[in-house]
Formats: C-alpha cells, sequence, structure tokens
C-alpha cells in the first residue's frame, strides 16, 4: 500500500483554461507544493542559478530525508533510497573586499528549500529546519524554551558545505565508548542509555591569506661560568666551587612569507566556545557545492557572527600564529622584546556549513553537552566528576609517598 498523505482525498483543480481536472501526486510531488530548488552555480552579481528538487519519495509520495549511511534521500515510509551526485565545479573563495557587497545584496535566509525558523531564548541560536516539524528542543543547549523566529534577515547564503556522514547508530556508540573511557566519574553515568542527539549544520567562515611578517628581537645564548662560594659545612666554612649559567644578548632579525589556507571560524551561537575549540577543525578538503538535498530532515543555524565579526576573530588568530612562528626563528637558547609586523594581502573567504551531532544528557539533574564531529567521529564533551574517587586516588598518591619515604630513611 502506498503512502496516503494526510490530505489523502485529491481535490479537482482549475486547469490553465480555466476548467477542472482530477490533481494526481505524480512523481511524488504532494498537492499543493511547488517544486523546491536548488543551487548548482554561484555568481556575485546574480545570485545562485537553480534547479528543481524533488523531496518527495519518487516511489510512494512519502517525505524523504538526508541519510548519512546512504549518502542519499531515504523515504521514511518504502525506504526507497535517491541518491545525490556531488554538483561538479570548484569551491568559491571571494576576495574579502566583495564581502559588503554581497551582503548588500543578500537576500533573507533562504536554503532553497521549505523551511521553518526557530530562535532559542536560552543559548540565542538561530536554526532554521528543513522540510521537518518543529523542534520542542534547542539542538545546541537542550532548552525547551524555543520559539518560531518570524524575524528575517538578509544573510549571505552558504555555497558550499560538508555533508554529514556519521549515521545516528554509530553516534550512539561513539557516546557509550566515550562515558566508558572517562576516569573519575560516577559508576552511574556509565550506565546512561538515554539521551538526545540532533544532526544539525552549523555556519563557520573559512579565510585564506598571504603573510608577510618582519621581525625584531634579542637573542640569548647561555655560556656558563664557574662560581666559588664559602658555605658552612657541619659548623666550619668551606669554599666550594659551581657552574653558574648565564645569558648573552645579541640583538636578532628576519623575515618570513607564510599562507594560510582554510582557517576556520566558527559562527555559530549555540556551540560551546571551548567545547568547538577542542573538537577541531574539519577537513575542507572534503567541502562540496552547496544543495539543499544535503539538509532535507536536518537542523541549520543561521550565522550568528558576520562576516565583518569573523575575519576580525580570523584576523587575530593569524597574527598569533605569525608571531609563534617568528619566535621559532629567533635564533639562540632564549629571547626576550620580540616584536612581530604582519601584512596580510590577498585575503579571501567563503561561508561553509559544517556537521555535527548535538548531543545532551541530563545526570542527577544536571544537562550536559557534547558534540561529534559529523564528518569524523571525533568527541569532545562534558562530565560530572566523582569526588569520591578523586579523594580515594589522592589518599592513595599521599600514603604511596610516605612508604616511599620512609623506605629511604630506612635504607
Amino acid at each position: 500500500m502506498g503512502y496516503q498523505p494526510s490530505d489523502s482525498t485529491p481535490q479537482e483543480e482549475p486547469t490553465r483554461s480555466g476548467a477542472s481536472q482530477p490533481a494526481r501526486w505524480g512523481r511524488g510531488l504532494r498537492r499543493g507544493r511547488k517544486p523546491q530548488r536548488f543551487p548548482d552555480d554561484h555568481d556575485a552579481s546574480t545570485g545562485w542559478v537553480t534547479a528543481e528538487v524533488n523531496v518527495h519519495c519518487d516511489e510512494c509520495g512519502a517525505p524523504v530525508f538526508w541519510k548519512p549511511a546512504h549518502q542519499g534521500l531515504a523515504c521514511e515510509h518504502c525506504g526507497a533510497v535517491r541518491r545525490v551526485e556531488r554538483l561538479p565545479g570548484q569551491i568559491l573563495e571571494r576576495p574579502l573586499a566583495e564581502g559588503q557587497q554581497l551582503q548588500a545584496l543578500a537576500r533573507d535566509t533562504d536554503l532553497g528549500l521549505a523551511t521553518k525558523n526557530l530562535r532559542c531564548d536560552s543559548c540565542g541560536a538561530r536554526v532554521v529546519l528543513v522540510e521537518r516539524e518543529i523542534a520542542k528542543h534547542c539542538a545546541f543547549c537542550g532548552s525547551a524554551h524555543v520559539l518560531p523566529d518570524q524575524a528575517k534577515r538578509s544573510a549571505i547564503q552558504p555555497e558550499s558545505l560538508i555533508p554529514l556522514m556519521l549515521p545516528k547508530d554509530q553516534v550512539a556508540e561513539i557516546f557509550a565508548d566515550w562515558l566508558h573511557g572517562l576516569w573519575f566519574r560516577p559508576n552511574a553515568l556509565k550506565r546512561l542509555s538515554v539521551f538526545d542527539a540532533l544532526g544539525v549544520y552549523v555556519p563557520a567562515w573559512t579565510f585564506d591569506a598571504e603573510a608577510a611578517s618582519q621581525w625584531t628581537a634579542e637573542a640569548g645564548y647561555y655560556y656558563y661560568v664557574t662560581v666559588t662560594q664559602t658555605v658552612m659545612v657541619n659548623g666550619k666554612p668551606q669554599t666550594i666551587t659551581r657552574q653558574e649559567r648565564r645569558v648573552r644578548w645579541e640583538p636578532a632579525a628576519g623575515s618570513r612569507e607564510d599562507r594560510f589556507d582554510d582557517l576556520q571560524v566558527m559562527a555559530s551561537a549555540g556551540i560551546d566556545p571551548q567545547l568547538a575549540r577542542k573538537l577541531g577543525d574539519f577537513d575542507t578538503r572534503e567541502l562540496v557545492p552547496y544543495r539543499p538535498e544535503y539538509l532535507v530532515g536536518w537542523e541549520a543555524e543561521e550565522y550568528a557572527i558576520d562576516l565583518d565579526g569573523g575575519w576580525e576573530r580570523g584576523e587575530a588568530r593569524m597574527f598569533e600564529e605569525q608571531e609563534l612562528r617568528c619566535s621559532q626563528d629567533v635564533p639562540g637558547d632564549t629571547q626576550r622584546n620580540l616584536v612581530v609586523h604582519t601584512q596580510l594581502s590577498d585575503v579571501r573567504w567563503k561561508h561553509v556549513l559544517l556537521p555535527l551531532w548535538s548531543l545532551s544528557y541530563t545526570f542527577r539533574g544536571e544537562p550536559y553537552p557534547v558534540l561529534i564531529n559529523g564528518q569524523n567521529g571525533r568527541i569532545v564533551g562534558r562530565a560530572p566528576y566523582s569526588w569520591v574517587k578523586i579523594l580515594f586516588a589522592v589518599i592513595v598518591v599521599l600514603l604511596l609517598i610516605g612508604a616511599i619515604a620512609l623506605f629511604t630513611q630506612g635504607s
């Protein structure tokens, strides 16, 4: 038996000539639904080039959703899978100067499919639900204070993404292994089986730049001198000699040229910044041109940090990295008064979506967040400590130190 939509009795629909004819479910398109559209090319002046995409099953007309295990759209009803081919073409990177121009041309948030906008009053995340029902809880903090967001704002659209690769069954295994591998945690935590896991695409900016740095510093070289000293031994003065380390300072200077490629700056309001840093970077070599099929049935967060804010953070990180690199170039054994002047050029950017599994679990009344990289399965999160286990470990260490001390004295 085929899929029966909720308005399962097709009504008469007027034709272009004004006559009526029976409505049909042909090719899985439900009555009253316009074909959705996706971008398969990009142009700074005209925006996206669009083509039709069907978000219902070709076999029975039921809704489909992006299924990582099949890398395609899977039917919720009959299980049919429609493969999603990756679009050809290069990943577009834009000069930084184009950012303001593109922002002025940006449209209201539109990912190319039927969407619902939500805002979390707890963490401030603004998410877009793609072809799915309204969520009851925030994908990031788990809060139930999630309200429909009627306000729309112009936003630069994503032009590339990394498809969600990790299916939900693997997420459960990774989470269970992570819990069992934690140290000094309550034993009951390892038996935890109830948690919320939501697949979500989070926004990010990537930046490329050429960096030319010049530096000056004082390079220090260690050398040793013999020093004599008088000390008291058993109440009697005694002269001893020892080697004393000193530093000879010399001026130093140098320059270097480097290139930054796809430095990633998260633009999310919902992700815990500390957990995001621990999670590390995504492999941007796996970026593909954007097409909304990858998002069907999932959530996508709208960026909370705009291009200017993203570049401010990215530029600061580039300066910090260049200072570290120049510090490593200073000769000698130690250094001081390092001054670095860095000039960045040929700055380019792109707005991308990155796949995450956002998990939350409750233990003894307290919520804890966990993030899993939807590309490679890397996991980071927060968990409660068992102070009983920590206290026991401290006591054992102290006893061992005491035993070693007694044995040494006895010897």
